[in-house]
């Protein structure tokens, strides 16, 4: 069992940046794919960011450049800093676990509660 709790969501203007770590708990394995999706407001979940055990990062073409995964090993945090925020970035953020990175962006093992982020232009 895996628990994830995201924190650090808010409110910020177009080209703002925000930053939201997830704490970590449970069975996570180095095979496991950690990752950030969100869903904004009447659209489908979309995954934005995954990182495998290595350390390899992968992101949606959208928020390339802008965005960075991360995690710190010793606390059990991962990271998403979030840079030159647009209105369409807005959303629910959501941590997940699963196993690859398809299924981590579509149907993941794990998911946290999310936090809400608001671009305002």
């Amino acid at each position: 069992q895996v628990r994830l709790v995201e924190t650090g969501g808010g409110s910020v203007q177009t080209g703002g940046s925000l930053r939201l770590s997830c704490a970590i708990s449970g069975n996570l394995y180095r095979s496991h794919y950690i990752g950030w999706l969100r869903q904004a407001a009447g659209k489908k979940r979309e995954g934005v960011a995954g990182l495998d055990g290595s350390g390899a990062a992968t992101y949606v073409d959208s928020v390339k450049g802008r965005f960075t995964i991360s995690k710190d090993r010793a606390k059990n945090i991962l990271y998403l800093q979030m840079n030159s925020l647009k209105p369409e970035d807005s959303g629910e953020y959501y941590c997940a676990v699963d196993v690859s990175i398809p299924t981590l962006f579509d149907r993941p093992l794990y998911q946290g509660q999310g936090t809400r982020v608001t671009v305002s232009s």
